[in-house]
């Protein structure tokens, strides 16, 4: 409320678009979902329902004529940044992967490459050169740790460092990004050092480490580290990437590379394609149904698979492109003022002094950066922020194709 000088609540409503305004947008990026698992980890809050070839065959035939829904209401091709496909377990439908890019590229321009998620049983010489054949550029890994003390914690099967090296050396990619998780019970610095320490010596140049988070609709019996061992071990590791030259890409993204990147996140606008999928316009956020069955329904009626749609304020749309852009660790504010025609210091000056003699921020020629305890704050804030309200909303998605609406 304070930041959006408003009582007004975010209400997402089930309102129907038939075309979405992208045209105007610019760095704008794209976000295909692929629900599809061969096993469900119960900590894993994303959509994913079980693999049956059957009903991937028909979600993905739903998702090409989705893109051409979408992209067919512009004129020529859009300019665009990059492209990410997620999940769930994208590899699954890899052999369709061309297919759908294909259908992508009749509507779009990419400009910064191709990222795929991928399972660490994923990474074979059969899929990977399947991936780059199709035209992706970047990997990312979901390894969760190395250790097997962790990987029996979260449900999984053990990764073997020596097997990846020997694929990733085969194939090879402009970005491979290992993904890890940290703030397990239990967990020590020295125990995500060495996860990191193996990541980089065994093909990756890139390293995402994101906190455990124990969402309400989930299965999983573990809970995270409290506020203030989770504080330690962040600041520790990021003091180690540091003196190991590595470059901090994001709030929990380090490179070792400074060219490599991974990030769906980090863009003014997207748009996003299958179940679950969301849409950030310059006044709107969508999220598309995350049932698959009525996602499938709704493409074979030549609509589009909307399940709510949030109307912004302007100070609404100011403080979500504020969080996002802020998850890279600094905010240009000439990037705000193109973007929105009104300069940050005048819509929030208050708050970057404040932020600034609470050593959150340090400024240089308009450039805010995240200072380490700023950045522990806002992930302290993120993870209250996916608590509070994709928590809750992603429960009530997972129950309901199409609410009537939610207020957050």
């Amino acid at each position: 409320m304070w930041l959006t000088r408003s009582v007004k609540p975010f209400t997402f409503k089930n309102e129907y678009d038939s075309s979405l305004p992208f045209s105007d947008c610019d760095s704008l990026g794209l976000y295909i979902h692929i629900p599809f698992c061969k096993s469900l980890c119960n900590f894993c809050p994303y959509c994913k329902v079980p693999y049956e070839k059957d009903l991937c065959d028909r979600y993905i035939d739903a998702l090409i004529q989705e893109i051409h829904l979408v992209g067919g209401s512009h004129d020529g091709k859009k300019r665009t940044t990059s492209l990410y496909f997620g999940g769930g377990t994208p590899a699954l439908a890899v052999n369709r992967l061309s297919e759908i890019i294909a259908a992508i590229r009749e509507h779009f321009i990419i400009t910064e490459g191709i990222g795929i998620e991928l399972h660490p049983d994923n990474v074979t010489p059969t899929v990977l050169q399947a991936c780059k054949d199709a035209g992706v550029t970047k990997l990312s890994i979901g390894i969760q740790s190395f250790n097997t003390k962790f990987q029996h914690i979260l449900g999984r099967c053990a990764v073997k460092p020596d097997r990846l090296q020997d694929v990733l050396s085969q194939v090879t990619f402009e970005t491979v990004s290992m993904d890890f998780i940290f703030a397990l019970p239990g967990q020590t610095f020295e125990d995500l050092k060495t996860d990191l320490d193996i990541a980089f010596q065994i093909g990756a140049n890139h390293v995402a480490i994101y906190p455990f988070i124990d969402f309400s609709f989930t299965d999983s019996p573990v809970t995270s580290l409290p506020k203030k061992e989770k504080r330690e071990l962040l600041d520790a590791i990021t003091l180690y990437c540091q003196t190991q030259g590595y470059t901090r890409n994001s709030i929990w993204t380090f490179s070792s590379d400074k060219d490599a990147r991974y990030s769906s996140m980090t863009r003014d606008n997207f748009l996003g394609f299958g179940c679950s999928a969301t849409t950030l316009l310059k006044d709107q956020f969508k999220i598309n149904t995350f049932s698959v069955e009525e996602y499938c329904k709704r493409i074979h009626e030549e609509k589009l698979p909307t399940s709510l749609t949030l109307r912004f304020t302007p100070r609404q749309r100011m403080v979500y492109y504020l969080f996002w852009t802020a998850y890279s660790t600094e905010v240009d504010s000439a990037a705000f003022e193109a973007f929105f025609g009104v300069p940050l210091r005048q819509m929030y000056g208050a708050e970057l002094k404040l932020a600034k003699l609470l050593g959150f921020i340090t400024e240089d020629n308009g450039i805010y950066r995240m200072t380490l305890k700023g950045a522990f704050y806002y992930h302290y804030y993120e993870n209250y922020y996916t608590l509070a309200y994709i928590d809750k909303m992603w429960g009530i998605l997972r129950k309901e194709a199409f609410p009537s609406q939610i207020i957050l």
